[in-house]
């Protein structure tokens, strides 16, 4: 305890004992004449005697009748100096303490003396300042709570998603939005309360919808399908079925749980059923109606009885002598090779389809795995029993590959197991070889247009084994994907053959014929074909040869001796224009730009025209062709433009403008031009360069006039410009000043008959080859005659 002694002027001792801060003791202890007891009688606590005959209050105190009183009943009462309207005045953020007989200032709470005295008179000595108590005490707050300094004081402050405990006003605690009914989640999402706010997650089995986020207030869910998705744990051995937030496994048709197992659940596994012996039965197979042959009917026999025998544990066996028996008939068909085609065809329609079906039907009672069955005749069937999945399946035999994904047959219903057979007939072409091939409306258009109207009659052969291609699923029609066949075959198609992917469409009478629908080649080669069909049925690859009307003998031979006689005096007049240096001009250079593209055109032309073995090397071909023939005409164009100029500036004599115009723009132009041409026709329709017949320029969609319409441009412009008009005025009016160039233009006179032959070459040509009527070659050759 700290005292504090004070002498106060009058008669009183004050003793101020701290006990504690804030906590103050006043001893207050007489003195003078009143510790003497000089009027004690007479006068009342905290007063003194005056004269002897009256009473004053001590200084602090005062009496009702005044400052002096004679009364003994009077009595010194304490005046309040802290309340009004006592001028005594603490300062900012202090408080006045009224005492006995006096007064002091001290901080008020929340504050402290900067100069460390405890209490002070007046303002003067106020030291006050402001206590941070979340400094000095940082458990004041309690809890998560935060505690917030203020000006004196200090408050405690709850974060978001807290409250205060009615219990400690200092103390909060978590609100659980998720429990308190306020939950703002949506109904798609589930609530996850956390410290001082709260979270909205999408359930198992669901997902944020396009945009939303998965966490925030404002997350609204939707179902996530498992299944389309892929998502699910299904064993394989089941078929998985969305649900609201979940899946369940169900076992397949024809399968059943294994042991410890149920139906529908997440961890289903299954296994094939046993099947009754109607599930298993041997399909029954009728003869067709109206067909003699004892060959076909002891091979129906023979099936009869393999049916009769036929149970679960002797699939195998009953597919191995179904595959004998039937290469067996194929191999001595006896009396079916003396049937009319017809009826021919109508046995094997009902052969091949029949063994689809008994095929289909038996497969039933198969094991799960890969299986291959060979006949002594060359007869191959592959047969694949899976679980359906997504991924590829590829069975392959000697001559024939074929390739499909599962999801063909996943809609099957007839068992647990899908079953996907590839079946391959040699020796079935046989009774093939007379059956008509129908191709649909499109290609046949296509193939009329190619070759000019001049096609006669078509031919074809079977090239590949006759396949039969089946599944479990009996609906295919139309293939979710694809098949893909690759059929082997040692015959490569000539220049007018072509391939075919065809089908055996039985038609209503069962006589049957070969047809295109469906199916296309995605590419061929010397010794292989690819295709590719949108349904299952029996295929094969055909061979179409298409008979074209032939030239004529007479023309053709006219054709190759004039092209060749052409080729010839285009070699003379090269040389002649590169070794005669004494007319070496500007003229003379264009002339054998132009005779250079004619010789390199007609060349090539004369040599590799038919060459349509390979598609690409005929297409670069055409595009060659292409190129040089427009160069042709476009040097002749410059001929012509120079002689125009020429003739208009004769006489005046004044041909130095005139050379360097023409020096710097024929190259550009000569080659250029064609060039740019040539490039977007090749870059719109690559595929239109090269025909089966030629090594020219298609005539579908307009294509041909990517030639035709600048020809077209410059016999316009060379014709009825220069030819018609401005030779016939200009050629007129020459003077002696020019007489020198008709000798220039006599250098060439010689060879004017031999040019005057090749254009009639190239006439019977024209008659010769029906390509040749697009065949700038004779076109070229009065042109040049004219402008030397």
């Amino acid at each position: 305890m700290e005292r504090v002694e004070i002498e106060a002027p009058f008669s009183y001792l004050y003793h101020l004992c701290l006990s504690a801060p804030g906590l103050l003791v006043l001893l207050l202890f007489p003195m003078g004449p009143t510790a003497q007891n000089t009027c004690a009688l007479r006068c009342p606590p905290n007063s003194s005697c005056v004269n002897g005959t009256a009473c004053r209050c001590a200084p602090g105190f005062i009496s009702f009748s005044g400052e002096i009183f004679t009364d003994p009943l009077e009595s010194c009462d304490g005046i309040n100096e802290c309340g009004p309207p006592s001028p005594v005045y603490c300062g900012s953020s202090a408080d006045c303490q009224n005492t006995e007989g006096g007064y002091y200032c001290t901080c008020s709470p929340g504050y402290e003396p900067v100069s460390g005295a405890m209490i002070f008179r007046n303002e003067s000595e106020n030291t006050c300042r402001d206590v941070d108590e979340c400094q000095h005490r940082p458990r004041v707050c309690k809890g998560l709570s935060v505690c917030i300094n203020t000006e004196g004081s200090y408050t405690c402050q709850r974060p978001p998603g807290l409250e205060f405990s009615p219990e400690d006003p200092r103390h909060c605690t978590d609100v659980n939005e998720c429990t308190s009914g306020k939950k703002p989640c949506h109904s798609s999402t589930h609530c996850l309360n956390s410290m001082g706010s709260y979270e909205c997650r999408c359930r198992s089995g669901w997902k944020p919808i396009h945009g939303s986020p998965n966490g925030p207030h404002n997350t609204v869910c939707e179902d996530v399908d498992e299944c389309s998705s892929r998502q699910h744990q299904c064993h394989n051995s089941t078929v998985y079925v969305n649900t609201v937030g979940s899946y369940t496994c169900h076992c397949r048709q024809g399968w059943e749980p294994k042991p410890g197992f149920w139906d529908k659940q997440m961890n289903t596994i299954c296994k094939v059923a046993h099947l009754s012996p109607a599930e298993i039965s041997f399909p029954t197979w009728t003869a067709p109606s109206g067909i003699k042959s004892q060959a076909l009917s002891h091979f129906l026999n023979r099936i009869q009885d393999l049916g009769r025998n036929f149970s679960s544990a002797s699939v195998l066996n009953t597919v191995q002598d179904l595959v004998q028996e039937t290469g067996d008939l194929l191999e001595t068909p006896g009396d079916l090779k003396t049937l009319p085609f017809s009826e021919q065809h109508f046995v094997v329609t009902n052969l091949l389809f029949g063994l689809e079906n008994v095929l289909r039907g038996v497969s039933k009672a198969l094991p799960k795995g890969s299986f291959t069955f060979n006949s002594s005749a060359g007869i191959e069937l592959s047969l694949e029993v899976q679980v359906p999945s997504y991924r590829n399946i590829t069975l392959i035999q000697k001559q024939t590959k074929m390739m499909l994904t599962w999801d063909t047959v996943h809609d099957s219903g007839d068992s647990g197991l899908a079953v996907v057979g590839l079946l391959s007939t040699p020796g079935m072409d046989r009774f093939l070889a007379e059956a008509p091939l129908v191709l649909d409306a499109e290609e046949l258009t296509t193939l009329r247009e190619i070759h000019r109207g001049l096609l006669q009659e078509t031919s074809h052969i079977l090239l590949s084994d006759v396949i039969s291609a089946f599944i479990t699923n009996k609906d295919t029609e139309n293939l979710r994907s694809p098949v893909t066949f690759v059929f082997q075959h040692s015959v490569t198609p000539g220049p007018r053959e072509k391939v075919h992917c065809v089908y055996w469409e039985h038609g209503q009478n069962g006589s049957g014929h070969w047809d295109t629908r469906g199916c296309w080649v995605t590419s061929t080669r010397d010794n292989s074909t690819t295709c590719q069909c949108s349904h299952l049925s029996i295929f094969a690859v055909l061979m179409a040869h298409y008979s074209v009307q032939e030239e004529d003998p007479a023309l053709t031979v006219i054709t190759y001796v004039g092209l060749s006689l052409s080729l010839l005096c285009l070699l003379l007049v090269v040389l002649t224009f590169l070794l005669c240096k004494a007319i070496q001009n500007t003229s003379t250079s264009l002339h054998l730009q132009l005779s250079l593209c004619l010789f390199l055109a007609h060349l090539l032309f004369l040599t590799a025209i038919d060459r349509t073995e390979s598609k690409v090397l005929c297409a670069i071909i055409a595009g060659a062709l292409h190129y040089l023939y427009l160069a042709s005409f476009t040097w002749m164009l410059l001929v012509g433009l120079h002689l125009f100029l020429s003739a208009r500036n004769l006489t005046v004599v004044n041909y130095s403008g005139i050379n360097r115009f023409m020096k710097k723009a024929m190259f550009p132009v000569g080659y250029g031009v064609p060039a740019v041409i040539v490039a977007i026709s090749a870059a719109s329709r690559p595929h239109l360069y090269g025909t089966s017949t030629s090594c020219w320029l298609h005539s579908e969609k307009g294509f041909k006039w990517g030639f035709l319409g600048p020809v077209c441009a410059i016999f316009s412009v060379t014709f009825f410009l220069m030819t018609l008009w401005i030779l016939k005025r200009k050629l007129c009016s020459l003077n002696s000043e020019v007489s020198t160039l008709q000798n220039t233009g006599g250098v060439l006179k010689l060879f004017e008959a031999l040019f005057s032959s090749s254009s009639v070459a190239q006439s019977f040509r024209l008659f010769a080859h029906p390509m040749n009527c697009s065949t700038p070659a004779s076109l070229v050759h009065h042109q040049l005659l004219e402008s030397t």
